[in-house]
């Protein structure tokens, strides 16, 4: 009986350790790393910088290098969406997510709402 006891609790320890880590707020990293696969996945849609329409692959290649190159002044997810994911550091044009249906929304509207729905 003890040790039916003591592997109950072994096993609501590690749910509750394991419920907790899930739980555990998101580095500014995973964030970016999150906002990033975000556009990666739009296997429909199409990403506009510059004039020219990207695919999502594309799109998220050309934001990881535009992070990379930024460095130490890209510190949160915000600085991400305001200094790199919004619009051209070229043109200054706004980026913007097409969808397949036509339907287009700005870049940095779409990252907000993905930055939103991962609790900020």
């Amino acid at each position: 009986m003890k040790r039916l006891v003591s592997i109950l609790l072994l096993f609501c320890s590690l749910a509750f350790l394991s419920f907790a880590q899930s739980k555990a707020p998101l580095t500014e990293t995973q964030k970016i790393e999150a906002l990033i696969k975000a556009v990666e996945q739009l296997k429909d849609a199409k990403f506009y910088r510059n004039g020219d329409l990207h695919d999502a692959a594309a799109a998220a290649k050309h934001l990881r290098m535009k992070w990379e190159k930024a460095g130490s002044r890209v510190k949160t997810a915000i600085d991400f969406i305001e200094k790199i994911a919004s619009k051209s550091s070229m043109s200054g044009e706004p980026y913007k997510i097409v969808y397949a249906n036509g339907k287009s929304v700005l870049a940095r509207q779409f990252f907000y709402e993905k930055l939103i729905s991962l609790g900020k």
